[in-house]
């Protein structure tokens, strides 16, 4: 299944810099790194990433992620994938700007299901 990651520039420079990040401020306060599903990303963003630019979506195969990835429950009891390691560069299987549209919300990828 892929899931996906929504990062910050900075965020993102730092992972392709570092070739692996434990996360934004709120996953290393948390403990692991938050994903969520297609269904999930895009009332994410407009959550926690309302009017922010420069953000960087990434896609990830979560079977490729191992043991250290868990389902647990979140927003209003929906399993979210969170990854309890570190996540290496490498893991991307791409990215992409997530600009925001004339109606103030981030605009997804057409490919996006």
């Amino acid at each position: 299944m892929i899931i996906y990651k929504i990062f910050r520039a900075v965020e993102w420079d730092a992972l392709c810099a570092a070739g692996q990040t434990a996360g934004a401020p709120v996953d290393l306060a948390d403990g692991y790194i938050h994903f969520s599903t297609a269904e999930q990303v895009r009332e994410t963003a407009a959550k926690h990433f309302a009017g922010a630019e420069g953000l960087v979506l990434v896609q990830l195969d979560s079977d490729r992620l191992g043991d250290a990835l868990k389902w647990e429950p979140s927003r209003g009891g929906a399993l979210f994938p969170h990854l309890y390691r570190v996540l290496r560069r490498d893991e991307v299987l791409c990215h992409d700007p997530l600009p925001i549209g004339p109606d103030g919300a981030h605009v997804f990828p057409d490919a996006l299901p």
